[in-house]
């Protein structure tokens, strides 16, 4: 009984602090998004265009992390989760502090490459969250450390607008630097972790490939895979348009920026407070109806938006879709912790934070094309498609009962 209350706290203060340096390091990373192509066209280029070097400066560090978050996942099953949260704070508090010192495009260009590379505190987050936290409160904990990535997300770039208008650009990067720092150092002297590397045998026999080839291969998890991707794509395609757009449905072009930034920081709010209760709610009734239920809302609520006629008409609705946005997320994470083994978090979030880097990486792409073809209210339509596919996937091909937690059962 003492040995069962001892573990329920340990994994709750360990869930909360790790939540808390979650907060700290969204913050830290979206200080500097809105300000990245202009610091780009501070800094300027010696070789193609600015406009070329800007556009880089976020893919670079989607693709490095899309190619090696599996091999920092293989790792933390062989050397602990914690260490790897570690090294993904303290990894992207030095590269940070390097790009404030950066002499051109192409050099902020290759750090925020190397970035990518070294980075991945959400899917270190998550594997750690998910090897401590007892299988049937995954979604919520999930949910809560979903809810302090996007609420740093929310507060982020009002806090870089101030530092960067203050003290200049140069500034966000340095305290970017010095938050991550912190972050990483709260999670060093505070999170314990009683690592036992359980695939070790099994790793060393088949190899990091051998480890993903059978993590894919269980029921349900490749596909929960390939939604993670759609959704990934869903969430990433309106950044690159709505500016654009909102400054469409304005004329006189007055308050463009302050509009994109109040809707930017309105839906991710929703998704902060929807996010924890809908993980809560897929731990009661299974987070395959919670996911295919928050897809088919968000894709309701995109439907009309191809049709606004008014910027406030485009915020309201996506405050709403925000809201349906929040459970996606969670869901997703907690139904990868059911059909795997304990264990196998490290490669399992690893793979994840690779595939949804992918998509970031493809969004602005598709984004672009679909909105060239048919213009920005097509791209709208596009997205909303793209979360009706998300639900009908979900309800049709996911299992109705996690695996995992089946075959628990049956041996108990």
């Amino acid at each position: 009984m003492l040995t069962g209350v001892v573990l329920m706290i340990r994994w709750r203060r360990t869930l909360y602090i790790t939540v808390f340096g979650q907060f700290v390091s969204a913050l830290g990373f979206s200080i500097i998004f809105p300000f990245l192509p202009l610091y780009v066209e501070q800094l300027g280029t010696h070789t193609l265009s600015v406009e070329f070097w800007a556009g880089m400066v976020y893919s670079a560090q989607a693709l490095t992390m899309a190619v090696t978050a599996p091999i920092w996942g293989g790792l933390a099953n062989r050397y602990g989760r914690k260490l790897m949260v570690e090294r993904a704070m303290f990894g992207s508090a030095i590269t940070m502090l390097l790009m404030a010192f950066a002499g051109s495009g192409e050099v902020l260009t290759l750090l925020r490459a190397a970035q990518g590379a070294v980075s991945g505190v959400i899917s270190a987050a998550s594997a750690l969250i998910a090897s401590v936290t007892p299988r049937d409160r995954t979604g919520y904990a999930i949910g809560l450390l979903q809810m302090g990535m996007w609420g740093g997300i929310s507060v982020g770039p009002l806090v870089g607008g101030f530092i960067a208008d203050t003290f200049g650009y140069q500034a966000t990067f340095v305290v970017t630097a010095v938050l991550l720092a912190l972050a990483g150092l709260l999670v060093w002297r505070s999170v314990e972790e009683n690592f036992q590397p359980v695939t070790a045998v099994r790793s060393r026999q088949h190899g990091l490939t051998g480890e993903w080839r059978r993590i894919l291969a269980a029921p349900g998890v490749a596909l929960v895979y390939g939604l993670r991707l759609v959704n990934a794509l869903g969430q990433s395609m309106l950044a690159p348009i709505a500016p654009l757009f909102i400054q469409a449905l304005m004329p006189s072009g007055a308050h463009v920026a302050t509009t994109t930034g109040l809707m930017t920081g309105l839906s991710s709010a929703a998704g902060v407070f929807s996010a924890v209760y809908l993980g809560r709610l897929g731990d009661r009734v299974g987070h395959r109806r919670v996911l295919t239920a928050s897809a088919l809302v968000a894709a309701i609520f995109y439907l009309p938006q191809p049709f606004v006629a008014e910027a406030w008409q485009l915020l309201a609705l996506q405050v709403f879709t925000g809201a349906a946005i929040g459970g996606l997320t969670p869901t997703l994470s907690a139904l990868l912790a059911g059909y795997t083994e304990p264990g196998e978090e490290g490669v399992v979030y690893g793979l994840d934070n690779s595939i949804v880097a992918g998509g970031r990486a493809i969004a602005p792409l598709l984004a672009g094309v679909i909105a060239a073809a048919f213009g920005y209210r097509g791209t709208l339509g596009a997205i909303a498609l793209v979360f009706f596919g998300v639900a009908v996937l979900a309800f049709r091909r996911l299992p109705k009962r996690r695996p995992a937690l089946q075959a628990q059962r049956a041996e108990a």
